[in-house]
């Protein structure tokens, strides 16, 4: 094997390392989440692999949860696929953010990474410029997540078969905080601020009156605030370090 071929080898697992531990703080704050869904699927009156099944081929967070409730509650597949699209609307907005990022890659490539974009992944590597997207960082991220959420469910199936209404504990705050720990450190310019407190203000004011399209009102408002502020403030909608 040739020296180039190695080196080539190398650096594609070094990118893929460096992925694993860029993603393993967040990938710890999902365990509860990922716990929550274990036991949730118990009560739902899924079995134990079923249960797992929905980790290993939906890995939707947010949807498993909100799912697993409505399926415990009898509602109707309508109602459930109708939900499922809208809370994971957003990602037609990652995927369509990071176009120019995968459109080069072979069909396998983004079919996987397609699969494992989540939250996390798009903060980590879809707000940055196109040319410093790397597939390997990027799967190294999303297989650290995958493996994370199906551990964390499968653990959760166990300890909800030992530990009744596991959702008593208060795991349900790692959602929130996750969600916090993506989006602060991403407020650099007024105009992203303006963005996030648009849309925060909306959601709460939509959890408030029980709009059920509210999580994409907030992030339409969201954005047209940004864009409108960026636009009055003279700010450039992308800045040279690859800011949103």
């Amino acid at each position: 094997m040739s020296s180039q071929v190695l080196e080539q080898q190398d650096y594609r697992l070094r990118a893929f390392m460096v992925g694993l531990r860029a993603a393993l703080p967040l990938t710890l704050a999902i365990v509860p989440w990922g716990l929550l869904a274990g036991s949730f699927a118990l009560e739902a009156g899924l079995s134990g692999v079923e249960g797992q099944a929905m980790s290993v081929f939906v890995f939707a967070g947010a949807v498993q949860l909100v799912v697993l409730g409505m399926i415990g509650t009898n509602a109707g597949l309508s109602a459930i696929l109708i939900t499922t699209f809208l809370i994971t609307s957003r990602h037609f907005l990652y995927g369509m953010s990071m176009r120019s990022h995968m459109s080069q890659l072979p069909l396998r490539w983004r079919l996987a990474l397609g699969f494992l974009l989540t939250d996390e992944l798009f903060a980590l590597t879809g707000t940055k410029p196109p040319e410093q997207f790397n597939r390997w960082h990027a799967l190294g991220i999303g297989l650290s997540l995958y493996m994370g959420w199906n551990l964390a469910t499968a653990a959760g199936i166990i300890a909800g078969q030992q530990i009744p209404n596991m959702e008593s504990l208060g795991l349900e705050f790692a959602v929130a905080a996750t969600f916090i720990a993506l989006v602060v450190p991403g407020v650099r310019k007024v105009s992203t601020l303006c963005a996030v407190f648009t849309a925060l203000l909306t959601s709460v004011a939509c959890e408030l009156y029980q709009v059920e399209t509210g999580l994409l009102i907030a992030s339409l408002l969201g954005m047209a605030a940004g864009t409108a502020s960026a636009y009055l403030l003279g700010e450039p909608l992308e800045s040279q370090e690859g800011e949103a």
